[in-house]
Order: C-alpha cells, then structure tokens, then sequence
C-alpha cells in the first residue's frame, strides 16, 4: 500500500521538497505505526534542506522531513508493548520522517497526546517545546523573581520560552516585532521590546539575571546582548553562541535541545491543565510544504505552523 511524503533527494532551495508515494511502512518490534494528524515546521528544517547542517547533522538521501508527529496508532510491532490501536500518541523523531500519512516509531520517543486541543495541534509541541523547556529550566535555571530577557519571543520556540519562564515565577522581558507584541504579551512578557525599533540595550532600565537567545546574531549583536546581563548571570543560546567578557564572570551556554520524553509528558501536563498554550499561527497541508519553506526564509512565519498530510 502506498502512502504521500515530502522528501529531499538533493539540497537545495525549496524546489528540491517532492512529494513522493513510497510504500506503507511495517513497524517492527518495539515500534507503532502512527497514523499522522500533523508534524510541524521548525527552521531548522530548511537548513537541513539546504545542506547546511551535513557537519553537524548529516542526513542520507533520499530524506523524508518533518521531525515533530502527532497521531493515532494504527498498528503495532511484534511484541510491542505500552501503546494501543487507536492512541492519540505524540513525539519528536530524531530520524525525522513524520511529512508523511504514516511514520513507524519506536515507543521509547512516543508520550500520550495532550487531550485538551485538537491532535494536529499537539504537533508543535515536541521539538520547540523541548527546546524551551530545556533552555529555560535546565540552562537557564529561571526561578521566581528574576529577570529574564527572551531575544525571539515571536518565533516557535519562544512562545514557549516565554511561558515557561512566566511559569517558573520569572519577570520576562521580551523582544518582538510589531505583528508579534500582542501574542508575546499573552504569553506573560511584561515588556516587550520591539528590536526593529530601537536597540534592546538601549530600551533595558537595568541588567537582567538571564539572557535566553533564540534567534541568529551578528558578532555585534551577540557582543551588544551579552553587555545586558549582568555579572554572575547566566546567557543560554540555541543559536549563535553568544560569549561576554570574561571578567563578568556570566555563565554562557550554547545547547542543543535532546530528546526527553520526560520532559515532553511534563510538557503535555501542562498543556492540558491550562498553563501552556500552543500558538498556532497556521496549518498547511503536505503539499504546500515547500512554499511553508520559503515563507520562513523570508522571514513571514510567526508561531509554530502545523502541516497535515
């Protein structure tokens, strides 16, 4: 039986995306097949598509994207245990492979899906989410009553980032464009810094005990944003390393969010008891993935976007 993906057979721009039939995967013992409502789009992505990533990511061709899946479990491995037919099942699959109707998965990266929003949006929840929460609370260590600066609120990841620091009692600060201000503000930001508009060194009072960067910089920019923490803070960026002086004695770390369905259940706890939105600025189908694409390179994407084949 066939089924639809959208794979790379070569890097390039996002003409390479073709949607191709392959054959229905079989999961094998310790996997499900998980019928997928949804993945989501993460920048990342269109790096991996372009291969820009092949030093540190490498991905053999042909490669099928999407590394965020939601769905129901339509049929189960030899063996396999922990999971039923019909279970509304989320995860992040480091193979990637979930920009398709079906995608086999070991359990061991599958949590139950929140049940308080609908199934294909539970999908922008694994890898932006992950990424948050580690970066806030691992990290970054955020507890109450500090003050904490999100460079990036507006994007996937930040709007976790932001909430997840409001949740552990943090006074955020937040930067944003215009067409981002009201979500980031609903997402608890007290302030918010519209860096299009004027310099964040120059719209901060006072230093700030956290920098949480989630956004590329400039070496100017980097060195511009590490001068707002203040000595014995700490900066965490899951892009540009971003390094003070030495002499300020700031804990800098550059992370890499891993998989931890730990993590992730925590994280679908506290979708369901209200405390974590998901905000979903748009859903595509298959499709119409290459153009989703070309909408983040040119910097038009706010959210996380959901893709459903």
């Amino acid at each position: 039986m066939k089924m639809k993906t959208a794979r790379i057979h070569a890097f390039g721009d996002a003409s390479v995306i073709r949607y191709d039939d392959v054959p229905r995967p079989r999961p094998t013992p310790g996997e499900v097949l998980v019928r997928v409502a949804a993945t989501s789009f993460n920048p990342t992505e269109a790096a991996v598509r372009a291969g820009l990533l092949q030093a540190f990511l490498p991905v053999a061709l042909p490669y099928t994207l999407g590394w965020d899946v939601a769905g129901t479990v339509a049929e189960i491995g030899a063996g396999t245990e922990g999971f039923a037919v019909g279970d509304r099942v989320v995860g992040r699959l480091d193979g990637a492979g979930a920009a398709a109707e079906y995608v086999s998965v070991p359990c061991a990266l599958l949590v139950p899906a929140p049940t308080s929003v609908p199934l294909t949006h539970a999908a922008a929840l694994p890898v932006a989410g992950l990424t948050a929460w580690q970066a806030v609370f691992e990290h970054g260590k955020v507890t109450t009553g500090q003050r904490v600066l999100v460079n990036g609120a507006g994007g996937g990841v930040g709007s976790f980032v932001t909430q997840l620091a409001k949740q552990a009692g943090a006074e955020v600060i937040a930067t944003a464009s215009a067409r981002s201000a009201q979500a980031v503000r609903r997402h608890g930001a007290e302030h918010v810094i519209d860096y299009t508009d004027m310099p964040v060194t120059a719209a901060l009072d006072r230093p700030v005990d956290t920098l949480l960067n989630l956004v590329p910089l400039s070496p100017h920019d980097a060195a511009a944003l590490a001068s707002t923490v203040r000595p014995g803070g700490r900066i965490v960026s899951i892009t540009t390393p971003v390094e003070p002086p030495a002499e300020t004695k700031v804990t800098a770390i550059h992370m890499v969010a891993r998989n931890d369905v730990a993590h992730l259940a925590a994280l679908v706890e506290l979708v369901d008891e209200g405390k974590v939105t998901l905000d979903i600025s748009a859903s595509h189908p298959l499709a119409d993935l290459a153009n989703v694409h070309r909408l983040s390179e040119a910097g038009r994407i706010r959210g996380k976007v959901v893709i459903i084949p």
